[in-house]
């Protein structure tokens, strides 16, 4: 399992402020669709932002791929 650096649209999840998860969209649309829908159950605490990333990703076992850390926001 190697890792890629690559520009990608990811949906952020920070709570208080800290990044605290990132996952990987298909598009800027498909983020934005899957931010609304977090948002409609969420904390007080909790903020969801979409956006472009270079980032590092890592091939998981079943041959996905997911974000290792963000490199900078584009």
């Amino acid at each position: 399992m190697g890792t890629v650096i690559t520009s990608v649209v990811a949906l952020c999840m920070f709570i208080a402020g800290e990044l605290k998860e990132h996952r990987i969209q298909t598009s800027m649309s498909d983020c934005l669709k899957r931010k609304r829908l977090a948002e409609r159950d969420q904390n007080v605490n909790v903020q969801y932002m979409c956006g472009k990333v270079e980032a590092e990703l890592e091939n998981n076992i079943d041959g996905s791929k997911s974000i290792k850390r963000i490199i900078t926001e584009k």
